[in-house]
């Protein structure tokens, strides 16, 4: 098995997929499950996650995905991250499935605040679960992309999507193997760690 520090090292943002190439049944339910288990503040799940491998589909998507175009048509799968945009439903949610000491936190210190507030906290946790889904990518062995250029409203009407918006969406699958942005081409570029790493 791969640490996870090697992991890091190799992952890196595809650029070039393989179309011909798609990632198994099994795979996918593990991607699925690795995604409900996502991390949230107060295990709040404010979030959808919408898998799309119908060719039709990612065609119709592509063109409103701007540089992206290639990569949606391209990967054999797409998932589109998306937040609940309806304050009520959210909080019907969470006093459906969470306990009184979460959901206090909520009515305490985030419900207060202006509705901009409520949902720009509820959108940070789809987020969290981002950086979780890339990882455990990347530890199946699947190459991925995160992707906000997008019209995220256009991805709204073509999938449907109501009581939710769009936030993001991240491509999935295998990369070409002449993708130039892979680190065995292009070396991964960081800034160096005694200037991002404070010890105190």
């Amino acid at each position: 098995m791969t640490d996870f520090r090697t992991l890091a090292a190799d992952r890196y943002t595809t650029k070039k997929y393989d179309p011909t190439k798609q990632i198994s049944a099994e795979l996918v339910a593990e991607l699925k499950e690795i995604l409900r288990l996502s991390p949230s503040s107060i295990n709040s799940q404010p979030w959808r996650f919408t898998f799309v491998s119908d060719p039709k589909l990612k065609e119709e998507l592509a063109p409103c995905s701007f540089h992206n175009e290639e990569k949606v048509k391209d990967a054999s799968h797409l998932v589109v991250f998306s937040v609940i945009d309806n304050i009520d439903l959210f909080e019907k949610q969470i006093n459906e499935n969470l306990p009184e000491g979460a959901v206090g936190y909520y009515n305490k210190n985030i419900k207060p605040g202006t509705e901009a507030e409520i949902k720009a906290w509820m959108a940070h946790q789809v987020y969290l679960s981002l950086g979780f889904f890339l990882s455990g990518a990347a530890s199946l062995g699947v190459d991925s992309t995160p992707m906000e250029g997008i019209n995220t409203a256009e991805y709204d009407r073509i999938l449907n999507i109501e009581g939710y918006r769009t936030l993001f969406a991240v491509a999935l699958g295998y990369r070409d193997p002449d993708d130039f942005n892979q680190p065995s081409l292009k070396p991964k570029s960081r800034i160096d760690l005694n200037k991002v790493i404070y010890s105190i």
